[in-house]
């Protein structure tokens, strides 16, 4: 019986072990950092064909179509090649690349730009949103966008149709959009109370592209006011705390740590795993401006 006893008390503690190594979270060290040449840079992709990064600006209110917002082009190593790149454009915020062409979740349309050309191509209204907020594309080419301040993420199809594709005030205010293995990892704030302000802050939930099934990650433990979301290609995840000013490393089982703590305005980041970095993009909503700042993944 003693032995027994003992048996399970060295399994029980062979299997923390275990699990503290695999949630060895990494370390990210500061590269780089721009100036603050932007105007409340939202979003950040990473062109891997043209080995470059597009940077949405809103410049302005959030909801508003204004005509102030554009798209900057910036190299790898936070030079500035064109702070207006693409102009003319309302409040733009998530990213995501398709098929040589860039597409840009602006207020309430998704606008695609062909990258080689630098030109607007399509403006696709989506009908019945307000803050269209981050976009993502799975392995078939579909676009998926999330509307945060109406429970709802829109789908862009390969007939050239975007409608609404779910509903459910289950997603809690969906931000951040990420895409892998038939699902989407959907990053929530929680539900505006107050302006932006949730009364129960968001954490990480999933979709079954087959079946649209939300699950969230673990028990659903609130986590923080959640909004970019990139894999690290082990099954787990970095992720934005916009309101906290963090950058959280976050396991499939819901558990956390926190990675980086900066000021508020943690954006909609990008992780380049061939060159270990993570950029992100930092909001200065005081003064309208923002920067982006570079780590090292180790």
């Amino acid at each position: 019986m003693k032995l027994l006893t003992l048996n399970k008390l060295f399994l029980s503690i062979l299997f923390m072990s275990f699990s503290s190594i695999l949630f060895a979270e990494p370390q990210l060290s500061k590269l780089w950092e721009t100036k603050a040449d932007f105007k409340l840079p939202e979003s950040v992709i990473y062109d891997k064909e043209n080995d470059i990064l597009y940077v949405s600006n809103m410049q302005g209110d959030p909801f508003t179509k204004d005509k102030n917002g554009f798209i900057s082009k910036v190299d790898v190593n936070g030079k500035i090649i064109k702070l207006k790149w693409i102009e003319g454009l309302n409040a733009p915020k998530g990213l995501t690349i398709s098929k040589g062409k860039l597409y840009a979740a602006d207020v309430n349309e998704l606008v695609e730009i062909d990258i080689k050309t630098g030109k607007i191509t399509k403006k696709l209204e989506a009908a019945g949103a307000t803050f269209l907020n981050d976009a993502t594309v799975d392995t078939n080419g579909n676009i998926y966008v999330s509307d945060m301040f109406n429970d709802t993420i829109y789908k862009f199809d390969n007939f050239g149709q975007l409608t609404k594709w779910l509903y459910s005030p289950k997603l809690e205010a969906p931000n951040g959009l990420h895409y892998e293995k038939g699902q989407l990892i959907v990053a929530s704030w929680g539900h505006p109370t107050n302006g932006f302000a949730p009364s129960v802050v968001g954490h990480l939930k999933s979709i079954s592209l087959k079946d649209k099934e939300i699950k969230s990650l673990g028990n659903g433990k609130p986590v923080g006011t959640l909004d970019g979301i990139e894999s690290d290609k082990n099954g787990n995840y970095f992720v934005s705390d916009w309101v906290g000013g963090k950058l959280l490393y976050i396991q499939p089982d819901g558990s956390f740590k926190t990675l980086v703590t900066l000021t508020q305005g943690a954006a909609d980041h990008e992780v380049i795993h061939d060159k270990n970095l993570l950029i992100l993009p930092m909001m200065n909503i005081d003064n309208g401006s923002g920067k982006l700042i570079a780590f090292e993944i180790k």
